[in-house]
């Protein structure tokens, strides 16, 4: 099996509505569990906002706050799943826009030991 990276993209902003939320929250608990059941699920999680970043970067051991880039939209939670192939990811992923209503970008995995 490979796996995929699910990036949920998420616009900047504040968040909808506490009842729109829940019904979000609920939906996605359900996929996780689909996920679950079939064998593909290998982690998901939720990130804080974008501002509560911090950036490392290699020359001059530097380190910054907030974001790498400044952007109208991005990654507010992921999933790692595994999947025959990129047609199973991308049905998967299709349930993952439908539940979190955001966009959901998929890439497959390279390994350390594939480069």
């Amino acid at each position: 099996m490979k796996h995929y990276l699910l990036s949920v993209i998420q616009p900047d902003g504040p968040a909808p509505a506490p009842e729109v939320m829940e019904k979000i929250r609920a939906q996605v608990f359900a996929y996780h569990n689909e996920l679950k059941a079939a064998g593909a699920w290998v982690f998901s999680g939720g990130l804080h906002s974008p501002s509560t970043a911090t950036v490392v970067k290699a020359q001059g051991a530097e380190t910054v706050d907030g974001p790498f880039a400044e952007g109208k939209e991005h990654i507010g939670g992921l999933t790692i799943l595994q999947a025959p192939d990129l047609d199973a990811a991308l049905a998967w992923a299709k349930k993952a826009s439908k539940a979190t209503t955001l966009p959901i970008e998929v890439r497959p995995f390279r390994w350390a030991n594939d480069f």
